[in-house]
């Protein structure tokens, strides 16, 4: 019988009944004994489930985990988490992140693990189960699914989400038919895996990576590539040595990681999500994380990669070319290199070797696909004191500065009720403001800020128009839209106070927006708004409204910041 030495050994080792019934128990899957000789037990975590298409294939990298967990001397035990899957779930899978976490968190805390190895892909399961791990705090590495093949469309190549948006708009202006429709989307997921755009999940693929949480070159393998299967064996190996060091989150977490994740982000282009998840990871952990860290960390980094929505290549090509490690290279001395990983080497180490392949995909420094500052920016104002986002590498640059009337939607379906009509007082000067999508207001923080342009205004020759919302855009998406604005409109911020008509300006160099209105205006508006009550009674909406936090705090629930630390049973009980 093993001794108390490891974690697990608290159950696995104990003696009398305690030790009994959980040896007994796992024995009914036909395990001999060596798997109880104090061996470390390293949980699979997985979000796998055919609700989620992104995360289908979960069930063989698992598999590829099992044979490096074994090979290594540990006991691989698989377990399963809630599947977020962002392309099924309604009203969205933001509104369930923290779901997620806690579910992680308990389930880990609970059972005789000694290691993790998790298992992610969709949007937010990868920095919900990093949630989870920071919180618990045991040795972890994750693997993240891999991106779908390039999508194939008429001799061209089509993004995945960058697709759906184009092809909306262009259904919206009558440039094709729901026919034409039917035939891009078959023609845009060939294979399984996330999103093949630098959509969130593959910029949340990369951040991780970035983080020193994940192997080397585990963010970009195809999810069908040989080599994605390869990482994962490696990553099961590796997990068994993690154990021995007791190398934890909180060892590889750290402040300057969270830089290199930040660099990273605006180096690839990636998406505005990754602000408010790495924000949620930080304050897990207890890593000091602010909004104007991605301003200040990114505004001297150049944009290399030259990727949908922003550029041109897909994921498959960004493999190809270098990868990730490839990118941090290029970046230089803007990438703390003493930054240790779960390799147990630093990030300078991991990356040593790395190459540019193809140089019009990866950028060099010198030459890169988009000047430095053209990442995320936070722009701070009086209509959004506690700040905004916006990716400037989707945008129109001759609307990065620009001053036009509001026109105000309380509500996404109310805009999407009249944004075909021909008579709709709206040119391309227009400001379009769409509020309560924010954590409270929706609830959860849809992907619904990135509304089509009018068709009258697409009509006139114009495909992109200022639109600012407290909601999230998705990754895959592009054009000016100013996000998260911060308080949100059902927090009482100064979103809910603006009308149709008032002046809004933004000027992105200067990181400014502005509702050109009177303080005293806006107090008067401010005495005549009534809070919205939580409009519903039970269930986990209605903690989340209750609980959650605002999006410059990574839209955490307020009681699940922090550490809860690993458990360990007393006595076997």
């Amino acid at each position: 019988m093993s001794t108390p030495s490891r974690r697990s050994a608290n159950w696995f080792g104990a003696e009398g009944r305690a030790g009994m019934t959980a040896r007994s128990w796992v024995r009914n899957q036909g395990y001999s004994d060596e798997v109880f000789d104090g061996r470390p037990v390293i949980g699979i975590g997985t979000t796998w489930s055919e609700l989620a298409p992104c995360n289908a294939h979960q069930q063989q990298i698992a598999e590829s985990v099992k044979r490096g967990v074994w090979q290594a001397g540990g006991f691989p035990l698989e377990f399963p988490n809630m599947a977020l899957g962002e392309t099924l779930m309604r009203p969205t899978t933001m509104l369930y992140r923290n779901l997620l976490a806690m579910q992680a968190e308990e389930t880990i805390r609970a059972n005789p693990l000694d290691g993790l190895v998790l298992l992610s892909g969709c949007d937010k399961t990868t920095p919900g189960l990093l949630m989870a791990a920071s919180s618990v705090d045991l040795p972890t590495v994750m693997v993240t699914g891999g991106p779908m093949l390039n999508g194939k469309y008429r001799g061209s190549e089509v993004g995945s989400g960058t697709a759906v948006w184009q092809a909306e708009a262009d259904l919206v202006a009558g440039r094709i038919d729901q026919e034409e429709c039917y035939f891009i989307e078959k023609c845009m997921s060939r294979s399984n895996g996330h999103c093949m755009t630098m959509g969130t999940a593959s910029t949340m693929a990369c951040v991780v990576e970035a983080l020193g949480m994940q192997l080397p070159y585990a963010a970009s393998w195809p999810a069908v590539d040989s080599r994605r299967f390869a990482t994962a064996q490696d990553t099961g190996k590796r997990i068994v040595d993690m154990v021995a060091e007791d190398q934890k989150p909180s060892d590889v977490l750290t402040r300057e990681a969270f830089r290199n994740a930040i660099r990273a982000n605006a180096a690839i282009g990636g998406s505005t999500n990754a602000v408010v998840h790495l924000i949620a990871i930080a304050k897990r952990v207890g890593v000091e994380l602010t909004v104007d860290d991605f301003d200040l960390d990114g505004r001297d980094v150049p944009t290399l990669v030259n990727l949908q929505p922003s550029g041109k290549f897909l994921m498959e090509d960004f493999c190809y070319a270098g990868g990730l490690p490839a990118v941090l290279k290029e970046l230089g001395d803007l990438v703390h290199r003493d930054a240790i990983t779960v390799t147990g080497r630093t990030m300078g180490e991991n990356i040593a070797d790395a190459e540019i392949h193809n140089t019009e995909v990866i950028t060099p420094i010198d030459r890169p696909f988009q000047g430095v500052g053209t990442g995320t920016a936070v722009l701070r104002g009086s209509l959004a004191p506690g700040g905004a986002v916006i990716k400037q590498s989707a945008a129109s640059e001759r609307l990065l500065k620009h001053r036009g009337p509001a026109m105000v939607f309380e509500d996404v379906d109310e805009y999407y009720a009249v944004c075909k009509d021909d008579d709709l007082d709206v040119d391309e000067n227009t400001v379009l403001i769409v509020r309560n999508a924010g954590p409270k207001g929706y609830p959860g923080m849809p992907e619904v800020a990135n509304v089509p342009v009018p068709k009258k205004v697409q009509d006139a020759g114009y495909d992109d128009i200022v639109r600012i919302s407290d909601g999230r855009m998705s990754g895959t998406a592009y054009g000016t839209v100013v996000l998260h604005v911060t308080p949100e409109a059902a927090a009482g911020g100064p979103l809910a106070f603006v009308r149709t008509g008032d002046v809004v300006s933004l000027d992105v160099a200067e990181r400014r927006l502005d509702l050109e209105i009177s303080e005293e205006e806006v107090e008067r508006r401010r005495a005549e708004w009534e809070a919205p009550a939580n409009p519903y009674e039970r269930g986990w909406p209605r903690l989340y409204v209750d609980h959650v936090m605002q999006a410059s705090d990574g839209a955490d629930l307020d009681f699940l910041v922090g550490k809860s630390g690993r458990y360990v049973p007393r006595d076997g009980h």
